[in-house]
């Protein structure tokens, strides 16, 4: 069977509770973008509903730490809770969002490498896989260790483009860096992992 580590990354286990995902639905989120600007805990707490599963995804795959992970998502929330007065709605909320996760992550990254500590990736909370896929927590916990193995920025790179299907132009926002780098970025890392994971295929 034809194993594609992009939709197991995007799987999401059983044991892990479905978060609702409202980010596909742009008039909803401006919507609650919009009242938790003015002070509407409600729908700020929606907004958190709404994203933090892919959050999560994000920083698992980021860090090597779980307990990180979650740390730099929170912390995450906390910033942007903070920030919403200031944030020009002319904006897009996701980039913006993404911009102070990816922050938070190069930060406990920086930590997490003096303790370095594996993730289960048979944890991380992702989107369902197409019926018949090859789902094995094995070939899952391979992805995961390739993708660490990537430099920090074309593994961030990689995963806003090709896990979180972000556009170039908002992982521009996101990161700060310019469309062509980032272009180059993401293709050393898909031929990295491409490389490692036929490596693995092998054996």
């Amino acid at each position: 069977m034809t194993r594609n580590p992009l939709r197991l990354l995007r799987t999401a286990p059983p044991a892990i509770p479905d978060i609702p995902d409202t980010g596909d639905d742009s008039a909803t989120r401006s919507m609650l973008v919009h009242a938790a600007r003015t002070g509407d805990v409600r729908a700020f707490a929606a907004l958190v509903d709404a994203y933090y599963a892919r959050c999560l995804r994000f920083a698992l795959h980021m860090l090597s730490s779980r307990s990180d992970a979650e740390e730099a998502v929170q912390d995450t929330f906390v910033r942007v809770y903070k920030a919403l007065p200031a944030y020009e709605e002319r904006e897009s909320f996701e980039p913006w969002l993404f911009r102070i996760l990816a922050n938070r992550c190069r930060t406990a990254g920086a930590r997490a490498r003096r303790h370095a500590e594996f993730v289960d990736y048979g944890e991380v909370p992702e989107r369902p896989a197409p019926a018949g896929h090859d789902d094995s927590i094995a070939w899952r916990e391979e992805i995961g260790l390739a993708l660490a193995t990537l430099p920090e920025e074309q593994r961030e790179a990689f995963l806003m483009r090709h896990v979180e299907d972000m556009s170039y132009e908002d992982m521009a926002v996101a990161t700060g860096a310019g469309i062509s780098a980032l272009k180059m970025r993401v293709k050393r890392a898909c031929d990295a992992l491409r490389g490692k994971l036929m490596e693995v295929d092998r054996d």
